[in-house]
């Protein structure tokens, strides 16, 4: 047979389907089911990353939450939409099929980091096997992976009696507030699990069990304004900028060597004047260089393993900012946000049968990644109340939440054949299939 063109691109895909014997009938089916589907994945990729959904664009994040609004309702759910008003944001997706079995909780969100005024705009193909764009990675990749695994198992009627709840949030990269009332979304659904569609550390051979948490907080410096002649003399002092940057050295050199913990400051103004939006993450400054600056601003996030981590690092950030330079004043606030994730029984229970159905489809094992390896994520708010939570199931790639984003399209099929068969085995385990 003389292989055309066109034909050459169907072939590849089709030797890369691995063939395992321990597979049964019914997830051989869904290997197919998927590997069928695969460029309606792509074309549901490129159609999602072309919507701009950063997350204070809230008309962009409700267009991509009816993208997939369209997509899941064909498959069963009931489809609604949790407004955001209250917290100032976008709206959340929800979409509920009611069943006897196992409940599993999918979890996603639809906003990105990249807002309307971002260079980074659009959807690009870079060759076979890679596509760069907005949140193709985080997480609307990771979106169409979810979705696209449920609509395998319903082609082959393996949807029939499952209980299934998925939650895309509006706001996973930028949380409305207050924290409670955004999420509780997530935290008023009891399940028996929960799946977490993000790319993890964006390496196939593992999956998350552990994240740490994360917070905010903001330094507020107050200095005395004078000519830059006066500076440190004792009316004058130091001056707000230079007390903020003794502060920053400070948390660095006391608190950097600790494993599991880190606190980045994201934001940075200082000056006479200084007019900051925590909300919008940005700010101005009016300064000259012969005016001791009499304000400074930073505003950071601090991520830690544990809740008594979170706890020895706040105190000794406040016993930092406590010991003021001359003529200077400061105040630290934090605000909680996303709680830690521990590594429990439940949790490595569940990654183990995702190791089995990854080496059953013949892609080798998953390991747990370092929990410094991946960020905060929504399905920390529901560790703890249920049992056995797995995340970084999305498309993996590259450059998350930069210009460089770029999707591996290899692991777009994979990935959906490994949530696909882990979904249709959680949901006959309890069975007694």
């Amino acid at each position: 047979m003389r292989l055309t063109p066109a034909l050459l691109p169907l072939l590849i895909l089709v030797l890369a389907v691995p063939v395992s014997a321990d597979l049964d009938v019914v997830e051989r089916q869904l290997v197919d089911a998927v590997t069928a589907a695969n460029e309606d994945a792509l074309v549901l990729l490129e159609q999602a990353v072309d919507i701009n959904s950063g997350t204070m664009n809230f008309a962009g994040v409700r267009g991509v939450g009816k993208l997939f609004a369209d997509e899941l309702e064909p498959l069963g759910f009931d489809v609604s939409f949790v407004d955001g008003t209250d917290f100032d944001r976008a709206d959340h997706l929800v979409a509920e099929r009611a069943g006897d079995g196992p409940h599993i909780l999918l979890i996603g969100h639809l906003d990105t980091v990249f807002e309307v005024d971002s260079p980074f705009q659009g959807f690009e193909r870079l060759g076979e096997d890679q596509a760069a764009g907005p949140g193709v990675t985080d997480m609307k990749g990771g979106n169409v992976i979810l979705v696209f695994a449920l609509k395998a198992l319903d082609a082959i009627g393996a949807l029939d009696g499952t209980h299934l709840t998925v939650v895309l949030t509006g706001d996973e990269e930028k949380s409305g507030r207050p924290l409670s009332l955004a999420r509780d979304v997530l935290t008023r659904i009891e399940a028996d699990y929960a799946l977490g569609f993000e790319d993890g550390d964006s390496d196939p051979s593992t999956a998350v069990i552990a994240r740490r948490g994360s917070a905010s907080w903001e330094l507020r410096v107050l200095g005395t304004p004078a000519h830059s002649s006066q500076i440190f003399t004792e009316p004058v002092g130091a001056g707000a900028i230079y007390e903020a940057t003794r502060i920053l050295h400070a948390f660095y050199d006391e608190l950097s060597s600790e494993a599991d913990l880190t606190f980045n400051p994201g934001v940075v103004l200082g000056g006479t004047q200084v007019d900051f939006d925590a909300a919008q993450g940005r700010g101005q400054a009016f300064g000259k260089t012969n005016v001791v600056a009499e304000h400074a601003v930073v505003a950071g996030d601090l991520r830690a393993l544990s809740p008594e981590q979170y706890d020895r690092a706040k105190s000794a950030m406040r016993t930092i900012v406590a010991n003021h330079l001359p003529g200077t004043s400061a105040e630290l606030t934090f605000s909680d946000g996303y709680p830690p994730m521990a590594a429990t029984k439940g949790n490595r229970e569940l990654l183990g049968i995702y190791d089995e159905v990854s080496r059953d489809l013949g892609f080798g094992g998953v390991a747990a990644v370092d929990p410094r390896q991946a960020g905060a994520a929504d399905v920390s708010f529901v560790a703890g109340k249920v049992p056995r939570v797995l995340d970084g199931l999305g498309l993996m790639g590259r450059g998350g939440h930069t210009v460089d984003e770029v999707a591996d399209l290899t692991t777009l099929p994979m990935n959906t054949q490994r949530a696909a068969v882990l979904i249709y085995r959680l949901t006959t385990i309890e069975n007694g299939d």
